[in-house]
């Protein structure tokens, strides 16, 4: 019992409803267009969970053995950094969730596509393999991207773009416009969700040379920056209910932005790290709120 305790905070479930809020805002389009199989679905959710559940783990490795998850560090203390798990229990691991992975993606592809559809088999192999590398290399490696400011651009296309486009594929097999200005509007948001988290280490990342937006830029700019993460993807939904309008229900979201305003308020205001940690449980619920009605809004119509 004493073990499972470190495993499960190593794989940090609060984490877990942001990163599958792509599927489900996928699945509603895909749904409202027609489409949907519960075997998708399933795999789709069950793909997405590994895939965060390794990142999570790779990001607690990448950091521990680097020493950037150190006594300066605000919010949960990481599993190495606690000392409860070694590196080598990690990284076995780690390879475990890759085997995992793997599995789910190639029976998540076979169960949307079946085994004739090449082009799209191929896809979405290429794909599988490119969320297993930027789940691994945010923080693990030589040069890992997260320490170069690349994070936010990973985490738009992946979680935003990627999740939200390529969940709505599997059902319908084709890409439609209908769902590119939902995709943004949760990229925003979800970079936003990082941003915070850099906000919150700014000053223990610049002290071990980790580059994030937010050492770049510095707290008055980075939430200037943060501002516009958020308001832009309110504005980016907004339009988009607008230009796709079919019924009231569609704006179903506006109820998301209550909190995320608020949440704005706070940030405005925060000076501490543990003000802005405060606000990581807010952000990651309300976009995960935001998914939700937004895609409910559209099978409602």
């Amino acid at each position: 019992m004493k073990k499972i305790k470190p495993w499960l905070s190593a794989m940090r479930l609060r984490t877990l409803p942001l990163s599958v809020s792509g599927i489900i805002l996928g699945t509603c389009f895909a749904i409202y267009n027609g489409r949907f199989s519960w075997w998708v679905l399933v795999l789709a959710i069950l793909t997405t969970v590994s895939l965060q559940i390794l990142s999570n783990l790779a990001n607690d490795y990448g950091d521990g053995v680097k020493g950037t998850d150190n006594d300066d560090r605000v919010g949960p203390q990481r599993a190495i950094q606690s000392g409860e798990i070694t590196p080598d229990e990690m990284l076995d691991a780690i390879k475990f969730n890759v085997v995992m992975v793997i599995i789910l993606t190639l029976s998540l592809i076979l169960a949307a596509f079946g085994p004739n559809n090449f082009l799209f088999l191929m896809l979405f192999v290429f794909l599988g393999g490119l969320s297993v590398y930027a789940a691994l290399n945010y923080t693990m490696g030589d040069s890992p991207y997260g320490y170069r400011a690349l994070g936010d651009v990973f985490v738009f296309i992946f979680f935003g773009l990627v999740s939200t486009i390529g969940s709505y594929l599997l059902y319908v097999h084709t890409i439609d416009h209908m769902v590119v200005l939902p995709a943004v509007s949760l990229g925003l948001l979800s970079v936003g969700v990082l941003n915070l988290n850099n906000m919150r280490d700014l000053e223990a990342d610049k002290n071990v040379g980790k580059i994030t937006i937010a050492v770049k830029l510095g707290m008055k700019k980075t939430k200037r920056y943060h501002y516009l993460l958020i308001l832009g993807a309110m504005l980016v939904a907004v339009i988009f209910s607008v230009l796709y309008y079919v019924a009231p229900y569609n704006f179903l979201y506006l109820l998301a932005f209550v909190p995320l305003i608020l949440h704005l308020r706070k940030i405005r205001l925060a000076k501490q790290p543990d003000d802005f940690d405060s606000q990581l449980k807010v952000l990651a619920l309300s976009t995960f709120l935001f998914a939700l009605l937004l895609g409910v809004g559209y099978i409602l119509y």
